[in-house]
């Protein structure tokens, strides 16, 4: 038996090991390969532009804000662990938001205030891009049209490439008279959040809560809170994390009217989410394997006429999804994305994405996949189930051909359900790899200005 446990432990870390040297293979080829063979990728003439495959501009600098994220990563490695053992279910999703905030916020402030605000105040974004909006129904109906960019009234590039209801929310925050955009920064970085919270429910509901809590600390740990607090995609994400959390409650509900109710509202907001960003339809194969994992397909019906009230919402106010997508194709086209490279992008975004999920996530991926197969017990497998088909959605991603770029903020809806992963390794490695996952967020702060 010792043995065999021996053998069990060498071969982990093995495929372990191999697994993160091919992430940095990936990393190193994307950054080395571009510069090696004179290919022009297209990133753009901005001053974030000359790091690829990452939106960043190398700009090493120590500075004494560097000593916020340094100070909670080492907080959190200390205490984490005895304090959460101390709180009930519900104190401690209250604690993993608020250690998310935390991390997230100290890594945002390593630029100051301005890190925060930089962002939404940009004329291509949808704060600035919304300023002008005077009336919804109208910004609705006549949305379609603003989209092409030969027109003479254009849609900046990230309201142009997003349904309306990515629009939808910054708007709203004009109409209650927040006009400082780190006001608005902080509004979404809070938002963004709580999606670790809808992940953890998920997790409980399907699995269970121990495996829920053994799960928390990569979730809050993670290099994506460099891009969840300063991108409108944290928005997306927290409306996917809850919709399919909502979803998880529905298909293991007892009660018939938990049923409709939690199916609907996941529906309702799985809707919202394909009407913020079209590349969330891929939300899809997560919200298969929820309901598989729930084993109450009675929830799809409920989940579906949500989702179908959204769609009717949007389509009498004058926005109609299926003629705007066609439309964005070709404006997609018309810019800088005509000219960068689908055989490099299609592998590079997963080098990209690198940054943003950390190699602890690598390491994690032969045990997950391992964990599909043995079924040792339930709620590994809900785990190994869950950052799979968020694997599933990210590879769909980079080969729709659509994704090309930028995909750190992009993909955050589906890296958070990846996050789950390193939760499946031995627990005798978690805690140097939660220090390698910090490090890494440190580190892109202290070399790295991002876009985002």
């Amino acid at each position: 038996m010792a043995k065999l446990a021996s053998r069990t432990s060498r071969l982990t870390w093995n495929a372990a090991l191999l697994s993160v040297l091919c992430g940095v293979v990936v990393v190193a080829t994307a950054i080395i390969w571009p510069r090696a063979t004179g290919t022009d990728v297209a990133m753009g003439k901005s001053e974030f532009d000359d790091w690829v495959p990452l939106k960043a501009a190398l700009e090493p600098e120590l500075t004494p804000t560097l000593l916020f994220p340094v100070a909670v990563a080492l907080l959190g490695l200390l205490c984490w662990r005895r304090v959460s053992r101390l709180l009930t279910w519900g104190p401690f999703l209250v604690l993993a938001f608020i250690g998310s905030w935390i991390w997230t916020a100290a890594l945002g402030h390593v630029g100051g205030t301005h890190s925060i605000s930089k962002v939404f105040n940009r004329p291509s974004e949808y704060f600035r891009g919304s300023e002008d909006v005077t009336s919804i129904p109208g910004f609705l109906s006549g949305f379609i049209e603003r989209i092409p960019m030969d027109v003479q009234d254009n849609w900046a590039v990230h309201i142009a490439g997003h349904p309306p209801g990515a629009t939808l929310p910054f708007i709203l925050m004009h109409r209650m008279g927040i006009e400082d955009t780190y006001t608005v920064g902080m509004i979404v970085m809070t938002l963004g959040c709580t999606a670790v919270a809808g992940v953890l429910v998920t997790v409980r509901t399907l699995g269970s809560e121990q495996m829920a809590r053994t799960v928390a600390p990569w979730l809050v740990a993670a290099p994506a809170a460099i891009w969840m607090g300063v991108s409108g995609d944290a928005l997306f994400a927290a409306v996917a994390a809850w919709g399919l959390a909502l979803l998880a409650l529905a298909a293991t509900a007892a009660r018939r009217s938990r049923l409709i109710g939690c199916g609907i509202g996941a529906g309702l907001l799985l809707g919202m989410c394909v009407y913020m960003s079209y590349g969330l339809v891929l939300l899809g194969v997560l919200a298969l394997a929820v309901i598989f994992l729930g084993r109450r397909w009675a929830a799809l019906p409920w989940a579906v006429a949500g989702a179908l009230a959204v769609a009717a919402a949007f389509t009498v106010g004058g926005f109609k999804w299926w003629d705007a997508f066609p439309v964005l194709v070709t404006r997609y086209y018309d810019g800088i994305q005509t000219d960068r490279p689908f055989g490099y992008w299609v592998w590079a975004n997963i080098g990209a994405w690198t940054f943003s999920v950390g190699l602890a996530a690598w390491a994690a991926f032969p045990r997950g996949v391992a964990e599909l197969f043995r079924r040792v017990s339930r709620e590994r497998f809900v785990v190994a189930a869950l950052g799979c088909a968020g694997l599933a959605s990210i590879l769909l991603a980079t080969l729709s051909g659509m994704s090309k770029a930028e995909i750190e903020r992009i993909w955050l809806p589906f890296t958070l359900w990846i996050l789950v992963l390193p939760a499946l390794l031995p627990g005798r490695w978690h805690r140097p790899l939660l220090a390698s996952q910090m490090a890494t967020a440190i580190a892109i702060e202290c070399i790295w200005t991002t876009q985002w």
